[in-house]
This record gives structure tokens, C-alpha cells and sequence, in this order.
């Protein structure tokens, strides 16, 4: 197959979500090309991928409508791996090929990041948009249209951030007007939402079955791409039966994710570790704890932020993937810089609620509490400046604080003192299901 898309990234999040639906799509009849993977930084893992000619097996596991399902592909949708740093020729030479047409991203958060230091000249630059933009230089040069890009790293308008990066290493490096307008007009940098958790190589015995094969990867079932942009003509995700949404906003999509899957976790992660349950399984299998969860999704996210089949669907989603036995969140990993994840996660979902039934909702305001519980009497993860002030002040004044929340949510105080004294006086998990 001739090679069509260009991967910064060999990480098991792209093995277990772009490669796998390429495979598909090839598979299936539906599509005729394969990946490059270009190693994003120094060190990394294609020499070994090069060794095993870039073939690796991908379970995907997990609970579908209430049944354990695990299925087994052997991926063949890579034809290679480039290192720059060891081939840098090698690397800036794909933009010479006109069968190119999709370039694919993972490169962490930290990855679509501008860095002064890289020059024009490096061989090759340390940044990634710094390699992106000496490639598209290449392309430019060789009279070639551009590409369409679709970055899975989990920044809002991820692919808008790219382009501005790009464009900054043209100015800096006083790359001609031409080579400028070539981007704005022969590119598309799509903004993307990704959502599948790949748990990458195996430590339950899987490993066995494959001894030669060292890059196994695994993977939930659930996946959800949503795309700002419309190529479904040329890459036939939905017609290959992906969970796939090209829309011309990714925004609303990302609402229902953030609140709905990552608002469940914040809601409960305080109230999880304040009664003892260690991951979200376990919560899961624990009637109270699975209860309230249950109480806040079904009466208070989804009323506040609009039901609708979508929401509705992704909701009942979140419930089988935390159900996952394959899988083993543990609560104080989710733990991490909980006050800020709440001021985005959890409170828009209360005020909103308040504004539109004209009182606080239980559940979420429950778990406020249990928040500033577990941070005024345990060791949380968080700024030690966060720490400190929630440690040191009464709950009017810690409500007041909008460097903490991003704005003033004193009218909750009356509601959150009364709950925190309720966890007080008769313990963390009979306050959940005073609740309830």
C-alpha cells in the first residue's frame, strides 16, 4: 500500500486509537494506505518497532451493554518508523512524497509548544512544531499541496495551536511571505477531541501468548474522535463503523465530556478516598458510593448541562468503562490538583444548575465538602499554595478565593458548612448515604 499518513508519535495511545481504525479502514476495503511513525523526541521506541517490521497485537477490553467483551487484531497499518535524530534526512525527505496527505499527532500536552532556542537549521529541531514546520518548508519548496492535520494531544484547539507555533517558526526564521500564505491556504490544522484510555502493555499474563512481540498494547473499547472539518470522503472513519464526529465545533462535544466523564470522576474521587475505596472499580461495586454517583449523573449533571441523546448515550457509557475489570484507576492518581479540576469540572455544572432550579445541587455540593474535608485533614496532591490556604482557613473564606475557583462562590457557604459538619459528625460514607 502506498504510504499516506505522516504519525509524530509511537506511543501506545496512537497504536491503540489512529492505527488501529487505519488498520480497519485497510482492512475493510475502505481505505488503501498506511502510517510513517516519526519519533517525536530522542529515545524512543521505533528502532524495536522497525525490529518487528512495525506489526504489533492490540486487545481491546472492556464491558459493552453490560457484557465483558475482549477482542484481538494483529495491527499491519505502519510500513515504518523514522527517528530524526538518527535519520534526519530520512525524516525531512517525506515531504517529497505527494502521497501524503493526513499528518497525526500525539505528543503529549507539553508537545505543541513554542521554543525560541530551535533554529531552521537543526537537524532536528527539538520541538515538535519546530520539526512540523521545517517539513512543511520541504513541502513547500517541492510545489506540493499540503496537508490536513489531526493532533490527539489534549489541549483545547489543539490544531489551532499548532498553526499559530508554525506560523511564530516563520517569523522567527524569516521564512518568505510565500512560504506563509502556502500554509494558510494549502493546510488544514483540524482542533480535535480524542477519548479512549489505552493502558498500554499488558501485566495480567497477555503477554505470554505474544513472546516476540514487545510492543503489545491495550485499550478500552469505548472511543470517540471528534473532528472540526469534514474528509470523511477521504478517511472513511464512520463508514468504518468509528465512533467519529466531524462537526465545524468541537466545543459542545467537549462540554459533555469534560462534565460528564470527567466531572464524574472529580465528583467522587474525595468521598472515594475519605471511605477507603482505593479505585473506581471499586466505587463501582460499592452500592453507596456506585449510588451517588448515580444520584449526581441522573439528577444533577445531566438536568444542568441539557440532556440529550448524546449526553444521555456518553453517560451511560461512563458508567461500563468505569466497570471496567481491565482497568485499575486508582482514586489518588485522580487525586492530582483536584482544586483546579473541580473550578472547571464540577462547579460550571453546579452554578449552571442553580441558575435553572434556583438551588444548589446535593450531590455536587456533597462533594465540595468532602473536597475541602480531605484537604484540611489528609495529604492531597496539589500547589502548596492551594494546600496551605485550604488548610488554613475557614470555608467563608475559601469560597471567597477566586484564584482557587475562578470566581467568588461565597452563596454556597451556608450549604457547604452545614455538609462538612454532617461528614464530621458522622463520618464520610454515612454522609454519602444521608445524601442519597
Amino acid at each position: 500500500m502506498k504510504e499516506t499518513v505522516i504519525q509524530f508519535g509511537e506511543g501506545n495511545f496512537l497504536r491503540g486509537f489512529f492505527d488501529y481504525f487505519l488498520h480497519e479502514m485497510n482492512e475493510k476495503g475502505l481505505y488503501k494506505g498506511k502510517a510513517v511513525i516519526v519519533q517525536p523526541r530522542a529515545g524512543g521506541k521505533v528502532q524495536g518497532l522497525n525490529e518487528q517490521c512495525c506489526k504489533y497485537n492490540l486487545y481491546l477490553r472492556g464491558i459493552e451493554k453490560g457484557k465483558t467483551r475482549c477482542e484481538h487484531t494483529l495491527i499491519e497499518s505502519v510500513s515504518r518508523c523514522v527517528d530524526p535524530y538518527k535519520d534526519f534526512e530520512g525524516f525531512i525527505a517525506l515531504a517529497d512524497n505527494p502521497d501524503f496527505r493526513f499528518i497525526v499527532s500525539n505528543t503529549t500536552e507539553a508537545g505543541i509548544a513554542f521554543d525560541d532556542s530551535c533554529s531552521f537549521d537543526d537537524k532536528p529541531c527539538i520541538s515538535f512544531p519546530g520539526k512540523v514546520t521545517q517539513l512543511l518548508y520541504r513541502r513547500y519548496k517541492n510545489n506540493l499541496n499540503g496537508f490536513v492535520f489531526l493532533p490527539c494531544e489534549l489541549i483545547d484547539s489543539n490544531g489551532a495551536a499548532l498553526k499559530a507555533c508554525v506560523l511564530k517558526y516563520a517569523v522567527l526564521w524569516e521564512l518568505e511571505d510565500d512560504f506563509v500564505n502556502w500554509v494558510n491556504s494549502k493546510n488544514y490544522f483540524a482542533n480535535t477531541l480524542v477519548d479512549r484510555i489505552v493502558t498500554g502493555f499488558p501485566t495480567d499474563g497477555t503477554a505470554r501468548l505474544h513472546p516476540d512481540d514487545k510492543y503489545i498494547d491495550t485499550a478500552e473499547l469505548f472511543h470517540l474522535w471528534v473532528i472540526e472539518g469534514d474528509f470523511e470522503d477521504e478517511l472513511p472513519l464512520k463508514k468504518c463503523g468509528f465512533n467519529v464526529i466531524w462537526t465545524d465545533n468541537a466545543a459542545p462535544y467537549k462540554k459533555i465530556k469534560v462534565r460528564i466523564l470527567n466531572g464524574a470522576h472529580t465528583s467522587l474521587v474525595a468521598g472515594a478516598l475519605l471511605s477507603g475505596i482505593e479505585t473506581v472499580g471499586e466505587a463501582m461495586a460499592d452500592e453507596v458510593a456506585c449510588s451517588f454517583l448515580c444520584k449526581a449523573m441522573q439528577e444533577e449533571i445531566l438536568p444542568a448541562i441539557g440532556e440529550n441523546e448524546e449526553s444521555k448515550a456518553f453517560a451511560e457509557s461512563v458508567f461500563d468503562r468505569f466497570k471496567n475489570p481491565y482497568i485499575h484507576h486508582r482514586w489518588k492518581s485522580i487525586s492530582l490538583n483536584s482544586v483546579s479540576k473541580f473550578s472547571v469540572r464540577v462547579l460550571p455544572t453546579m452554578l449552571e444548575y442553580q441558575e435553572k432550579f434556583g438551588e444548589f445541587p446535593k450531590c455536587l455540593s456533597l462533594s465540595l465538602a468532602y473536597l475541602l474535608y480531605y484537604y484540611k485533614n489528609n495529604t492531597p496532591q496539589d500547589s502548596r499554595e492551594a494546600i496551605d490556604y485550604i488548610k488554613s482557613n475557614p470555608i467563608s473564606d475559601i469560597l471567597k478565593n477566586k484564584e482557587l475557583w475562578q470566581s467568588d462562590i461565597s452563596a454556597l457557604t451556608e450549604l457547604i458548612e452545614e455538609y462538612y459538619g454532617k461528614i464530621e459528625e458522622i463520618g464520610p460514607r454515612e454522609a454519602m448515604k444521608w445524601i442519597l
